[in-house]
């Protein structure tokens, strides 16, 4: 009986409190004064013992004298009931149960129905727009994060879950409300749904209060089967939610034979990461799979993307740690590049590692791995070279090619790609890099650290434009120590080849503008560093009417499912990430649910998805930045430690780089922790962690750290924010008291 007091002052101290509220003051004052005036009035509602008159036994004790007195002034108790059960619905006060058997007991059915149904759905509302005034914007932005993928269901489908809530009368009335107004249900669907939702209890509950001197008390109206066909019936609308799925995919497939039998439980087109994946699960629950690529197992990440990017990253930063020698008492050291001894030596590393993701490999675990072009035929059939596979489900993991810009004379130059630049057999002596985002400049500083005239063209005003702006600076500030020449602000207008591309003298020209001054560079091979474009032609999406949504991607729904409920897609193809990581994520998501969907579906999850960009020092980030955290009106702290300061950095010559880390204001919460050093991609392991499972940085900061280790960064700037968050009133008592204590 007291909760709704405690709710209120609650709320009272959250709105008053400056870390958690932004925005203007009177907006401010407006919430307070409406919270301290709800509190008020139900103090005074219990403080007078109003609430008593709501109890069984008392509104069973004056039912006569309240017929008799509808029987003579009929509006005015019509009215006075109305507002009182309003009012009570409003505020959260317990009794609208007993306030119904009331309505029956007055007004009979028929009348008792219509007022209570009406006085109860104008109650909610009120109590509705009142939480969502003064809460939905303090939670929304405190658990944004966490709460996107409920706001992205509830857009969809909030009409049923809440009609499912309003069924079951023994879900509390208040926090229907409370749950419903902090989502972006809109309110006229919110109005109708419960008028609608609560209709089939409130009949039940005003029947009862006809014989309401005949019931003992509310466990004779709530009896078990009476909840329980209650529970079912809320059931019901979700139910009618997957027959209408049904409905619609078979709307959309009535053009296509489904086959009697099977062929396969699971057919996936394309052995790259999110590939090999979703054929790994299939055949870990023995499912029978096909796996179809078209050219090479492992895809762009074995053999033009991760591993052959991170084997020439290797060869070149051992080249700048030998010029180093010095530094580390040494003699001086020269390194001479043997660029083909180096790619050699990067084809030897993907050799090394193709086994991984070989035929072999996956014929073993009893996958069926077909080596030929594929076809999507039907929703249930797959050709490979004509030959048709017939399937439950299919998986797309098609993967991306690289971006090429419809630049004019492009064409005439033989440009390179992340695809190609590993076909490459001399080191050219300069070299033009058209895009300033990870794969340009990993590949730029490679190139430059070998030996290279490496210069950068991009046209936004920094390099790395998604990460935080001071620590992209600092990656930026590298490069041009290793000699790259980086153009900000500068577009590509035209192309012009004169060589062939292999490192001659004469490759080509690429013609640029910087504002209001162009510009000519010649370069021996440029390297065409834009991004990456989903595969999404070429295989059959057409003729199934699967389009592309944001991005180019094949257009899913949150379970990865495409326009035909029994095919997904996942990786590149799908997005809205290009990492590998992410790839093999969104693979088990895939394959779950393409291999029991009919049973259970599992929602992708993005909200802890980290990304390294492997330059020196490298760059590491995961969650949102400050510019986000902006955008969404979140309110955030951001904490800070410099790399030099750690005792490892130092010892290793490695003593440059930051950890920053975006925190909610007041609270230890991680929303974004973001690293420039040279191991960023292995420091942020430990924030992936932390979010990924709901740790804040007090548990960083009790973990024990082995001593000297680059991870005590992470403590380190877990007790930087401790520091800035130190009790000080409560550390001044301290002080005193130890003063005290010397006298």
């Amino acid at each position: 009986m007291k909760s709704p007091v405690l709710i209120c002052g609650l709320i009272s101290k959250s709105l008053v409190s400056p870390e958690d509220w932004t925005g203007e003051d009177n907006m401010n004052r407006a919430k307070i004064v409406l919270v301290l005036a709800v509190a008020a009035t139900i103090a005074v509602f219990f403080g007078l013992g109003w609430h008593q008159h709501l109890s069984f036994e008392a509104v069973a004790a004056s039912r006569e004298w309240l017929t008799t007195l509808y029987a003579e002034q009929p509006v005015t108790i019509t009215l006075a009931y109305f507002t009182v059960y309003v009012a009570i619905a409003a505020l959260s006060i317990p009794g609208a149960a007993v306030m119904t058997l009331l309505g029956g007991a007055i007004f009979g059915l028929t009348v008792g129905t219509v007022v209570v149904s009406f006085a109860s759905t104008l109650g909610a509302t009120l109590a509705f727009l009142f939480a969502r005034y003064l809460l939905r914007d303090f939670v929304q932005h405190k658990f944004a994060a966490y709460l996107a993928p409920v706001n992205r269901g509830m857009e969809k489908e909030g009409g049923f879950y809440l009609f499912a809530m309003r069924l079951v009368p023994a879900l509390p009335f208040f926090a229907v409300n409370l749950v419903a107004a902090l989502t972006p249900l809109r309110l006229w669907t919110y109005v109708w749904v419960s008028q609608l939702g609560m209709l089939p209890a409130t009949i039940v509950y005003v029947n009862a209060g006809r014989e309401l001197g005949s019931l003992q008390n509310l466990s004779g109206i709530v009896s078990p089967a009476f909840v329980i066909s209650f529970v079912a019936l809320g059931v019901l609308p979700l139910l009618s939610s997957r027959v209408l799925a049904a409905f619609r995919a078979r709307r959309v497939q009535a053009g296509f034979e489904k086959p009697a039998t099977f062929d396969r439980n699971l057919v996936v087109i394309g052995a790259g990461a999110a590939g090999l994946v979703s054929a790994y699960i299939g055949a870990a629950v023995k499912a029978k799979v096909t796996l179809i690529e078209r050219h090479r197992m492992g895809g762009d990440c074995l053999n033009t993307g991760c591993v052959p990017s991170k084997a020439l990253l290797r060869s070149a930063h051992l080249v700048a740690d030998m010029k180093r020698a010095q530094e580390f008492g040494l003699a001086p050291v020269e390194p001479k590049v043997n660029f083909a001894a180096v790619m050699q030596r990067v084809k030897a590393v993907i050799a090394a590692v193709a086994p991984h993701d070989s035929i072999e490999r996956y014929s073993g675990l009893g996958v069926d791995c077909r080596i030929g072009e594929a076809r999507i035929v039907s929703p249930w059939c797959v050709e490979v070279d004509g030959e048709p596979i017939t399937t439950r489900a299919i998986v797309i993991a098609a993967g991306a090619r690289p971006l090429v810009p419809p630049i004019p004379g492009l064409a005439t130059v033989h440009y390179r790609t992340s695809d190609t630049v590993w076909e490459l057999e001399q080191l050219p002596r300069r070299m033009v890099v058209l895009g300033g985002g990870p794969i340009g400049c990993e590949l730029a500083q490679c190139f430059a650290r070998l030996g290279s005239k490496v210069i950068i063209v991009e046209m936004a005003p920094a390099l790395l434009i998604r990460e935080e702006p001071e620590l992209a600076a600092q990656v930026a500030a590298s490069l041009e120590r290793d000699g790259v020449d980086i153009r900000l602000g500068t577009r590509a207008e035209s192309a012009e080849g004169l060589g062939d591309g292999r490192g001659g003298d004469e490759g080509g020209r690429l013609r640029c503008s910087s504002g209001d001054q162009s510009v000519e560079l010649g370069f021996d091979v440029l390297l065409v560093a834009v991004g990456r474009q989903p595969n999404i032609t070429g295989y059959g999406l057409e003729e199934l009417g699967i389009g592309a949504g944001a991005g180019a991607v094949v257009e899913t729904d949150d379970y990865l499912a495409t326009l035909h409920p029994n095919i997904y897609a996942c990786g590149d193809v799908a997005g809205p990430y290009q990492f590998t990581h992410t790839a093999a994520h969104q693979a088990w998501y895939a394959a779950v649910n393409a291999l029991f969907g009919q049973f259970k579906r599992f929602r992708a999850d993005y909200r802890v998805i980290p990304r390294v960009t492997y330059t020196y020092p490298e760059l590491a980030s995961v969650g949102i930045g400050e510019r986000e955290a902006r955008e969404q009106g979140i309110p955030y702290e951001v904490t800070r430690y410099g790399i030099d300061d750690l005792d490892r950095a130092i010892v290793d010559g490695e003593a440059r780089g930051d950890i920053k880390i975006i925190t909610s204001a007041g609270s230890d919460t991680i929303l974004g922790a973001h690293i420039v050093a040279s191991n960023a991609g292995d420091l942020i392991a430990e924030f992936t962690l932390a979010m990924r499972h709901g740790l804040g940085l007090k548990k960083i900061l009790s973990t024990i750290h082995a001593y000297p280790t680059m991870m005590e960064a992470n403590k380190y700037v877990a007790g930087n924010w401790q520091r800035e968050h130190a009790p000080q009133k409560l550390l001044s008592l301290v002080e005193r008291y130890h003063a005290w204590r010397l006298q």
